[in-house]
């Protein structure tokens, strides 16, 4: 008896257990979030107009706080939860803004250059690293990291080389703090250098480490520059698949190979377990959205709502994000390791720029 009534009551404590442990840090996300719209506001009534959006601010408000208070285990599950499954949740909605036809006419093209400069990326970072000293795995990590998507590039890459969990953390801090670099200088670059909104998008979506720091990068410009550098970051991310399996199989068949150190036979299984993680569900949300908003089947108004509710997720994230970048690690994982990452980073983008303007994508 007792068998067939414990599971019922076990769902509504399990779920409240959960909610009051992620409390305190959604609160206080939000907090840093709404702070980071009034502030906006305020931005906007002085200067004319927002130079700064909200989900920048959100991350400064959050690295500020990280950087005078380390949040405690009671904060930081709410923080996780917020960086992590509204950020998803967020990205998922963001489907509902996609135009196919703003981006069909571009063709092939597109694709191909993603492509290329992923490739090119993870050779020069990885070369970068090692003329700097930095060891193999640590420097693939790297590589890895800026040419594809950050800290997921990185988590998914490091068990299939092999990689310690110092260096997967030291290659981590690198991305969390090079990324909000990279959404706060990217639209002074590219209004300085007077790029077009779809320019810009490409721009964005092939050097932004994440998914939603594009909507940060990429919002000053347009909604065409949002939804361009979108679609641009996750064909990005959906390179992570080909090159982890790439490396699964270098270890697997015990191949010398300088971007992969031979793993141990017992560890190869989990390694190549991470192939079913290389297609988030996140990613897939997003592009079922988009298909059914572009088919018709999500009207105007729902899509607007959709949009609207993805801004403030991804604001809240965003806060999340900030709490969670710890500045001072940059310190730790060494000067080699800051300069490789920051020059693999200066390549990428002189590879979308190059790319850009040859096959005339801005």
């Amino acid at each position: 008896m007792s068998r067939s009534h414990s599971p019922f009551p076990a769902h509504p404590t399990t779920l409240a257990a959960r909610m009051t442990r992620i409390a305190p840090g959604l609160i206080l996300c939000c907090i840093v979030a709404f702070a980071a719209f009034v502030l906006e506001r305020v931005e906007a009534r002085w200067t004319g107009r927002p130079w700064l959006e909200a989900l920048v601010i959100a991350i400064l408000l959050g690295a500020l706080v990280r950087t005078v208070w380390t949040p405690g285990d009671r904060w930081m599950a709410g923080i996780r939860f917020s960086s992590k499954l509204l950020l998803e949740a967020a990205i998922v909605l963001i489907g509902a803004s996609l135009s196919f036809k703003a981006i069909v006419a571009s063709g092939p093209v597109l694709l191909a250059a993603i492509v290329g400069i992923v490739f090119l990326s993870i050779v020069s970072g990885y070369l970068i690293a090692r003329l700097l000293g930095l060891p193999k795995r640590m420097a693939t990590l790297i590589a890895c990291g800026n040419a594809i998507c950050g800290n997921s590039a990185i988590a998914a890459v490091a068990p299939a080389i092999g990689a310690e969990g110092d260096e997967v953390a030291a290659a981590i801090s690198f991305t969390a703090i090079l990324g909000i670099a990279v959404v706060l200088t990217l639209p002074l670059i590219g209004g300085w250098l007077g790029m077009s909104p779809y320019g810009f998008g490409v721009l964005a979506g092939m050097t932004v480490y994440a998914v939603p720091q594009v909507l940060a990068a990429a919002s000053p410009f347009s909604a065409l520059s949002v939804q361009v550098g979108t679609l641009v970051k996750l064909v990005r991310v959906l390179m992570l698949g080909p090159v982890v399996l790439c490396f699964s199989i270098i270890n697997r068949e015990g191949e010398a190979h300088p971007l992969a150190p031979s793993p141990a036979a017992g560890k190869r299984p989990a390694r190549l377990a991470t192939f079913a993680h290389f297609v988030p569900w996140f990613i897939l949300g997003f592009l079922a959205v988009a298909v059914a908003r572009n088919s018709g089947m999500i009207p105007d108004a729902a899509a607007a709502g959709a949009a609207h509710a993805a801004t403030w997720l991804t604001v809240v994230a965003m806060a999340a994000l900030g709490l969670e970048v710890d500045i001072r690690k940059l310190a730790d994982a060494g000067p080699r390791a800051s300069a490789a990452a920051m020059l693999s980073l200066l390549v990428l983008a002189g590879l979308a720029a190059a790319a850009i303007a040859l096959f005339s994508l801005g």
